[in-house]
């Protein structure tokens, strides 16, 4: 997977990235496709000079969506987590649903409709 994390109007540390490339890592288990992940760290309340939270927003790709998912909490790490939970309900369902569409009864069901089709149709005149 190929990663890119932005910190917005400040220098993030190195083991903040460490942890959240770690944690992202983990989301191959749960989605065999992902393509890449873009991730933004920010401060909320940065411009008063008293920040008050923090915001991640995590961009991931997989073929055919893009999933996006923001949080904020008091610390990066959580809001992380946070993101990594909802992130996990979202790839879990977009794999059911792909795994839904290219079925063995699905695909058989198909075929028999386009089977009763071709059976079906009115004889030219």
């Amino acid at each position: 997977m190929r990663l890119q994390i932005h910190a917005v109007r400040f220098t993030a540390d190195q083991t903040l990235l460490d942890f959240i490339q770690a944690k992202l890592n983990k989301l191959d288990t749960f989605h065999d496709r992902i393509i890449g992940a873009e991730v933004f760290l920010k401060l909320d309340g940065a411009d008063s000079n008293k920040i008050k939270e923090k915001v991640v927003e995590v961009r991931l790709t997989v073929p055919g969506k893009e999933l996006f998912v923001k949080d904020h909490d008091k610390s990066f790490e959580s809001a992380t987590d946070k993101v990594l939970e909802v992130l996990k309900d979202k790839l879990v369902r977009c794999k059911q649903k792909r795994n839904d569409i290219f079925s063995p009864a699905i695909t058989e069901a198909k075929s028999r409709m386009e089977a009763e089709e071709e059976v079906f149709e009115p004889d030219e005149l």
